[in-house]
């Protein structure tokens, strides 16, 4: 086991002292463009260390997007641990957007790529998918365990896609929405103040299929401001478990950019709507 915090201990305290904001760092081509910045390596670096200088002093939680940095292949990778790594110096927990999935010593690999200190690429946690199972993400869970990191598992996600699997019935008659959530419930059984094991829960999902109240564990919950989802809605999908969500936004907070002033206010300004889950 670590020797550092557990994942859950460190974000439970950083929300305590930050608020419960995660800020997004998604420098697709048209934000590039609209910051005046051009669509290579150098203009992405120029973006990412501006999100850092904006975003890591202020917010619990930075979450790059594994996809837009990959783009620009080596170059963009350099730039992805160059952008990790100083969001934690500077104080942020950085969960990365990587959704990965996988099987046996594949998952192992991805794990040892993103949640192993010893790695270039290591994050505080990261996103993976449950679709080969829950089971197969073990590796994942074990590598968290191991070295103080967090895992956020896709459950209920709000893009028009999702509820072909998610709120499919088993027949156990639960949702795979809710079989993903009870098998993290168990994972997360006993911890304190937090287990280290999320799940990923849209804003915009509207009526949820899935009873959520025992999970134990943080929610991301991605679809905030730009994509509708507000903080009625994280209340409504949440209910008591409210003070465990990281709701996510992006592109309303990015918009404001180049100006690192601006940014920090409009992240600012996004965190205060979610004073409510603070208490």
């Amino acid at each position: 086991m670590s020797a550092q915090p557990t994942f859950g201990r460190r974000l439970s305290d950083a929300m305590a002292e930050r608020g419960s904001l995660c800020v997004g760092i998604d420098p697709h081509a048209a934000l590039l463009d609209s910051w005046g910045l051009p669509d290579d390596a150098a203009g992405l670096e120029r973006f990412a260390l501006t999100c850092v200088e904006a975003f890591a002093g202020v917010a619990a939680v930075v979450k790059p997007q594994s996809a837009f940095f990959e783009r620009f292949g080596a170059h963009g990778v350099a730039v992805l641990e160059r952008t990790a790594r100083e969001a934690r110096a500077a104080g942020a927990l950085v969960v990365l957007d990587v959704k990965r999935g996988d099987i046996g010593s594949t998952m192992a690999a991805y794990a040892r790529a993103y949640l192993d200190p010893a790695s270039s690429l290591a994050a505080d946690a990261i996103t993976v998918s449950p679709y080969l199972g829950v089971g197969s993400l073990r590796p994942a869970f074990e590598s968290a365990a191991e070295h103080g990191a967090g895992v956020f598992v896709l459950a209920l996600t709000s893009n028009p896609e999702g509820p072909q699997v998610q709120h499919a019935t088993g027949g156990d008659g639960r949702t795979v929405a809710q079989a993903i959530v009870d098998d993290i419930a168990a994972l997360n059984a006993g911890a304190e103040p937090l287990g280290s094991i999320g799940a990923v829960v849209g804003a915009t999902i509207g009526e949820s299929v899935a009873d959520l109240s025992a999970m134990n564990g943080p929610f991301l919950a991605p679809g905030v401001g730009a994509q509708g989802g507000t903080a009625e809605d994280v209340r409504r999908i949440f209910g008591a478990g409210s003070r465990a969500v990281l709701p996510s936004v992006s592109r309303e907070v990015l918009r404001h950019g180049p100006d690192v002033a601006a940014l920090r206010a409009a992240a600012t300004g996004a965190a205060e709507q979610f004073d409510f889950l603070r208490r």
